[in-house]
């Protein structure tokens, strides 16, 4: 009966993977979705010091309105990555994108109506968090349903490629969009942009289908999984491990997306902005999809996936660290790009790391997983970045914020080494059921 129950769970899954051909459509949107997700999530991070300007905010509050974002991000995380098991990442996605594309066209509106602009700004930035908070998780259970585990790491890479692809876009382009036609325009161009990608992919894609006719037997048996099954998930130490390191991850990451800006345009305020908004996430573009290849390659090669898993993590944690604090002291303009490329591009190798290892953990619950993982690191991106502003006002002093994120990746990165792996640990629920 077991050996029938695995064939049978071995023909469902070969039936929902992606032809070549549907591959060939998915991957690219999905590539530019990803770009215009972090398009629109840029837009006040590099208007923020115009915005600061024109409304007369202080670093804690411009801390306060970068922050919010992560407020909204928190909370439909897991609901994203519930839904996505469910009834399918695609529509998921799509839902997402029509409804951020129209706050972000809204969102110039909203600034300047009435004079209550800062909180009005946070509100609306906190609406941003919890429509892109199911994005991500949608993504990874998409990987999950859709790809096989050779080649989970090139899409994550590929996906993340788009991120970064995203933030050059915001930070070069939209720098002068914002320095030619002010800030708002960056806001409708990035908004309409997101609101023809929703539109193709409910033309060309889902073919005009929203809601799926019926939800196959493999994405409901999730809902099975009882409050005692999940508890037991959570003790394993590998999948804290690796909740953990993605929670550092994304908050130092955060912390970086967030201040960068402002940390270049006050220490060098000489320095052709467009330079620093664009060179590290150009560098970062190549080194995730290398990155995804490299760690493919590996496992291919025979070496085992828990230490590929580990070598890509103390890169993108590691490595990018040891960048970071040269920083800390005084450095020309050149050295610090170059420090920050460094940095940012070493920290795409967590594609090849923990953010494709909840696949390798828990392939039946994936896209619920690393929606709570990706909740834990938005409330650590929301820690993170406001008191880095809290800190910047008091210190006045960036050092502090770099030694902080140090000291973050290093906590986060030690946990996994010594707990990390790759063994399924989900499997337990399915052989209880196949007994019974």
């Amino acid at each position: 009966m077991a050996a029938n129950s695995t064939a049978d769970g071995e023909e469902e899954e070969d039936r929902t993977l992606w032809s070549r051909p549907l591959a060939l459509k998915w991957i690219p949107m999905l590539f530019m979705g990803t770009c215009l997700l972090y398009c629109s999530r840029m837009t006040l991070p590099v208007c923020v010091v115009s915005m600061a300007a024109t409304f007369q905010w202080s670093k804690i509050e411009s801390g306060l309105v970068l922050g919010a974002f992560f407020w909204g991000y928190c909370f439909t995380q897991i609901l994203g990555g519930h839904a996505s098991d469910r009834v399918g990442g695609e529509r998921v996605l799509f839902l997402s994108a029509a409804s951020w594309a129209l706050i972000t066209t809204m969102t110039p509106l909203l600034a300047h109506l009435g004079s209550h602009t800062l909180a009005v700004m946070t509100m609306a930035r906190i609406l941003m968090g919890l429509l892109q908070g199911v994005f991500f998780p949608s993504l990874a259970s998409l990987c999950s349903q859709r790809v096989t585990e050779g080649d989970r790491g090139f899409l994550m890479s590929a996906m993340q490629s788009g991120s970064h692809f995203g933030t050059l876009l915001a930070g070069g382009m939209g720098s002068l969009i914002r320095d030619r036609y002010g800030w708002e325009s960056m806001f409708y161009s990035t908004g309409l942009l997101s609101g023809l990608w929703a539109l193709t992919v409910w033309k060309y894609l889902l073919k005009g289908k929203v809601i799926p006719k019926q939800i196959s037997t493999k994405n409901t048996s999730q809902s099975s999984w009882s409050r005692k099954h999940w508890l037991i998930l959570f003790t394993r130490p590998p999948v804290w491990a690796m909740m953990f390191a993605h929670m550092c991850t994304c908050g130092t990451f955060y912390t970086l997306l967030s201040w960068l800006p402002t940390y270049f345009k006050e220490s060098f305020p000489h320095a052709t902005d467009w330079l620093y908004n664009v060179i590290p996430w150009l560098t970062a573009i190549p080194s995730a999809i290398l990155g995804g290849i490299f760690s493919d390659f590996l496992i291919s090669r025979g070496y085992g996936v828990s230490s590929v898993r580990k070598i890509m993590q103390f890169c993108a944690m590691g490595v990018s660290s040891m960048f970071v604090m040269m920083l800390s002291g005084s450095v020309t303009f050149t050295t610090a790009l170059v420090c920050i490329s460094a940095a940012v591009s070493a920290s795409t190798f967590t594609s090849g790391g923990v953010s494709v290892n909840v696949q390798d953990l828990t392939p039946s619950c994936a896209g619920a997983l690393y929606g709570f993982m990706n909740m834990m690191g938005a409330f650590m991106g929301l820690v993170l970045v406001s008191f880095s502003g809290y800190l910047i006002e008091v210190t006045r002093s960036w050092a502090t914020v770099f030694s902080l994120i140090t000291l973050v990746n290093a906590s986060g990165l030690g946990i996994f080494l010594i707990f990390g792996d790759s063994q399924r640990v989900d499997q337990l629920h399915h052989s209880q059921v196949i007994v019974i």
